[in-house]
């Protein structure tokens, strides 16, 4: 549901990693980048929107926003990572996290 909802806001190279076994903190990562900080908030405003709505599922926390070069939000089993595409190259989760699965959303 969040690679869809990011999906919709027209999000780029959407990656989910399976986190599983890697940390205690979640099952999956969601990443996906953007194009402006404009764009990364009106993703991270679509993936509340239509989990809050469409699941009642509320995130527990968000970080990033007023900033909008990386936002957070952690859903528990999945924490969502929306980057300005700048930002994704730099901190380049999918390196740092080499062991994760890593599957590419096909919409």
């Amino acid at each position: 549901m969040i690679a869809a909802a990011a999906a919709e806001k027209k999000a780029r190279d959407i990656v989910l990693m399976k986190m599983v076994d890697l940390t205690p903190a979640t099952d999956y990562f969601v990443v996906c980048s953007a194009g402006s900080t404009t764009q990364v908030r009106a993703i991270a405003d679509s993936i509340e929107e239509k989990l809050q709505e469409d699941e009642g599922i509320g995130f527990m926390h968000k970080e990033g926003y007023r900033e909008g070069e990386w936002v957070l939000m952690d859903y528990g089993d999945c924490v969502a990572h929306i980057f300005l595409q700048d930002s994704r190259e730099y901190y380049s989760l999918e390196t740092l996290w080499g062991d994760a699965e890593l599957t590419a959303y096909e919409d």
